[in-house]
């Protein structure tokens, strides 16, 4: 009798510490755009072969925290539309249903952004954030260490000339 009674403890115990570690509230996962082809070539060090590079990623990190977090946990996904729209031209695929995909299969809150802006006013006054903190966030994206840069190398609104560009790179 006693066996069973510890064993039905502990296993109380364990739900109620794996409850703990994951407190409810939103994860947020931000994801920038991808660079486009006509500004890698300028690079000394290519990278951005792939559209998906940073959706992929994303898409990894939220399958281990569905299996961590559960199925009904609030995953939202925050992604920089333009760069996917731009990208796509080029890869003349349309990328937002391969996005799109990605939400219906992981059961994700998705919100396509243009600017900054947009990010921070989620962050602070999305949809009930008096009752639902923002308990995790995570970017995939190009930055540095001063910013996240959601349209890196994707939208240069002056025109420069190869030797220009290459500077900047």
């Amino acid at each position: 009798m006693k066996r069973p009674l510890l064993v039905f403890a502990l296993s109380i115990m364990a739900v109620g510490s794996m409850a703990a570690a994951h407190p409810p509230g939103e994860w947020i996962v931000v994801v920038g755009g991808p660079s486009l082809h006509q500004w890698e070539q300028y690079k000394a060090y290519p990278h951005d072969h792939w559209w998906a590079n940073f959706v992929h990623a994303a898409r990894l990190r939220t399958e281990q925290l569905r299996t961590g977090l559960g199925p009904d946990a609030k995953i939202t996904w925050l992604v920089y539309k333009q760069g996917y729209l731009d990208r796509a031209a080029q890869e003349h695929q349309d990328l937002i249903s391969f996005i799109d995909s990605v939400a219906d299969k992981f059961n994700l809150n998705l919100i396509y952004f243009q600017s900054g802006d947009e990010v921070i006013n989620y962050l602070n006054n999305g949809p009930g954030r008096d009752r639902l903190k923002v308990v995790g966030f995570e970017y995939f994206g190009h930055s540095n260490r001063a910013c996240f840069m959601f349209d890196y190398s994707n939208l240069l609104e002056l025109p420069h000339r190869r030797e220009h560009v290459e500077e900047m790179v």
